[in-house]
């Protein structure tokens, strides 16, 4: 009999799988990050409990393409500054991908709020242009002229927050605890560019970060870098304390409630 592609791997097949996803090589991105002061209430309005606001109420769009052989991905993110049990990182809001590989793996190991949408960085000489876009809205646009070269950072590690949850099957709160996951970044710089010019925040109902306006630029950048992630559980938070906030991951909050009439399938 042929070979059933649903049916069950062997354990040979699970272990040559984790091994060789485990080899990774460095893999480069070019990319453009602006960092700004926005609205102090409005970062920590966005913030679910147990993150806290950070001293300065800090913004960043990071957009970015990867050169994966044979298919090139658009990543991005926007996120806001956090604390966590007195350490400092980034809680991101939206992550547009565009590929639905990066996009699952993201979200159902991580807990990442990623999205399918556009992510461009183009750059024709000097002049830069980078930009997010979902449902035909540039909601964040990263215009500018390369100034100059900066010095390049030591490898640094970063640190993200992330709340992994599974929407309860009958819609109401969740199947289990959710949980909070700090995903460590371990970060390599090759090349790093300062950008002359301005962040566009775009009205978008689906992606509403023009809530969280610009009030001074802070860093605005383009460069080439690498990264490596791993990520553990934090710990377990509250459901009725994260549950206002779980819109943040989708474009209707009736999309958890969504599924198939009874008898179609």
């Amino acid at each position: 009999m042929a070979r059933v592609r649903y049916g069950a791997r062997t354990e040979a097949e699970i272990a040559a799988a984790r091994a060789s996803s485990s080899r990774l090589p460095d893999i480069w991105s070019t990319g453009v990050v602006a960092v700004w002061e926005s609205d102090p209430d409005a970062v920590a309005a966005v913030l679910p409990p147990p993150l806290k606001p950070t001293e300065r109420p800090l913004v960043r769009a990071a957009i970015s393409r990867v050169e994966l052989p044979g298919h090139p991905l658009g990543a991005g993110s926007v996120a806001v500054a956090a604390r966590h049990d007195g350490r400092e990182g980034w809680y991101p809001l939206v992550m547009p991908m565009t590929h639905e590989r990066a996009l699952i793996g993201g979200r159902e190991v991580f807990g990442e709020p990623k999205k399918l949408g556009e992510v461009g960085v183009e750059r024709d000489g000097l002049v830069v242009r980078a930009a997010l876009a979902r449902h035909g809205i540039a909601f964040v646009e990263v215009r500018g002229a390369v100034e100059g070269p900066l010095p390049l950072p030591e490898p640094a590690e970063k640190l993200d927050f992330y709340f992994k949850f599974l929407p309860a099957v009958d819609g109401r709160g969740f199947d289990a605890d959710p949980v909070l996951v700090h995903c460590v970044r371990n970060e390599k710089v090759r090349k790093l560019e300062r950008l002359v010019g301005d962040v566009v925040l775009r009205e978008s109902v689906y992606d509403p970060v023009a809530d969280l306006p610009v009030r001074r630029i802070v860093e605005l950048t383009i460069g080439e870098k690498t990264t490596d992630q791993k990520g553990y559980v934090a710990e377990r938070v509250s459901a009725r304390a994260l549950l206002p906030f779980v819109h943040q991951r989708y474009d209707d909050p009736q999309q958890i409630l969504d599924g198939p009439p009874a008898g179609s399938v």
